[in-house]
């Protein structure tokens, strides 16, 4: 990957002052993409009291959110070599803000399948932003402070996390008890939600940002790409790595809200206050992380994190009242450095593979849509203890990956 530079800098100028206005939209941009991704933990109460769903039917607002990884993931990633990096956030945010604007008809209709229509319009976009903003980010500057710049960016993410679950408590959740159709309450955030993202679409089309070239491999290297690279078995596990991660990660934020509410008996408002601190826990985890990983070995901190994981939710389920909550919403806290560690361990020895790898990565994702679903199933028919035992295994495969999948040796 070359840059281009086509903007005239002047002799005083550094690289620095050049960056500075793509990095700030690149903050604004993780922000944007952790508060929306993260208000679905505010919409599957809302809807599941609004529409009157069970648990299996309201987690289908993560499973159509999270699947556009699977279908989109390739095809974005087509896009963004076509476009380049910056066309790539602006269409990101543009398709994005179409898709928070489409909650207005669907609260017209009031029509369900309308709002998971929405949200995958939604959803396109935001795996069109991050295919786009994660190789930038590592290319603006020098390659030796990379993982700092992206570090920072992920912190900014993770306040858009974290402030998401209190922005839906008080404009949404707050509403159940005094609107008489659940989804008028939802349809106006997200119209303020969708001219939020034109207006930064439309401020990014008109910075000069560096260009990138994106280094598309030819069709030839592709081909011959994708016909080897399933002889890394690091990778391999590593795909069902991340399927399991965020598949767990997202499982407890998706249910978070019901489960603090029914072991508090309080309502859904005052509940998903709660869940700011499991998403707070990824920023703090992350500066605790970026310390630790100084000092202690990638897979070493996985297990670690996967183990006091299981540790934390059994404790919570044989547990009640405040205990309860606390140590469920703690495996937040382990959670952060885990989608680093596999990630980097998944690419680990791929050579130049490793592009073609990060697609397959991101694909993995879908394991958001999956798991809350199958979760969700199992709290219709089973209660919370078995239906808890899903993110359970979920992070026992992480220390099985941590301990012996992570190997990187060809098949």
């Amino acid at each position: 990957m070359a840059f281009v530079n086509t903007d005239h800098q002047s002799p005083g100028s550094t690289g620095a002052q050049r960056y500075t206005p793509a990095l700030i939209a690149l903050a604004v941009l993780y922000f944007m993409m952790g508060f929306i991704t993260c208000l679905n933990d505010t919409l599957v109460p809302f809807f599941k009291a609004g529409f009157t769903l069970g648990y299996a039917e309201s987690s289908l607002v993560q499973f159509y959110f999270f699947l556009t990884y699977a279908v989109m993931s390739i095809p974005a990633g087509k896009i963004v070599d076509k476009v380049g990096y910056k066309r790539g956030m602006v269409i990101g945010f543009a398709i994005s803000g179409v898709g928070a604007f489409l909650f207005l008809p669907a609260s017209w209709w009031h029509q369900y399948p309308l709002f998971l229509c929405a949200l995958f319009v939604l959803a396109i976009g935001i795996v069109l932003l991050q295919v786009a903003a994660n190789p930038y980010i590592t290319l603006l500057g020098k390659p030796e402070t990379a993982s700092s710049r992206l570090t920072l960016v992920q912190g900014v993410g993770s306040v858009g996390t974290t402030v998401a679950p209190l922005f839906g408590a008080h404009f949404i959740l707050s509403r159940l008890s005094d609107s008489g159709v659940s989804s008028d309450a939802v349809s106006i955030p997200y119209l303020g939600i969708g001219v939020v993202l034109l207006l930064i679409a439309g401020v990014i089309s008109f910075l000069a940002l560096p260009q990138i070239g994106t280094g598309s491999p030819s069709v030839d290297t592709r081909e011959k790409i994708t016909s080897g690279i399933f002889s890394f078995r690091n990778l391999n596990f590593g795909l069902l790595g991340i399927f399991a991660y965020v598949g767990a990660e997202v499982a407890i934020g998706t249910f978070l809200t019901n489960y603090i509410a029914n072991l508090l008996h309080i309502e859904e408002h005052a509940a998903n206050n709660y869940v700011a601190f499991y998403w707070g826990g990824m920023l703090v985890g992350r500066l605790i992380g970026s310390l630790l990983l100084k000092i202690v070995r990638p897979q070493v901190l996985l297990a670690y994190a996967a183990i006091t994981s299981i540790i934390l939710i059994g404790t919570s389920i044989i547990s009640s009242g405040h205990f309860a909550v606390w140590t469920m919403i703690a495996v937040g806290l382990c959670n952060s450095v885990m989608f680093a560690i596999i990630f980097s361990l998944s690419i680990r020895g791929l050579g130049s593979y490793t592009t073609q790898a990060s697609g397959l990565l991101s694909t993995a994702i879908v394991g958001g849509a999956v798991v809350p679903y199958l979760q969700g199933v199992l709290i219709d028919n089973y209660g919370w203890t078995i239906a808890f035992a899903v993110p359970i295994l979920c992070y026992a495969y992480l220390c099985f990956y941590a301990g012996y999948g992570h190997r990187s040796t060809r098949l």
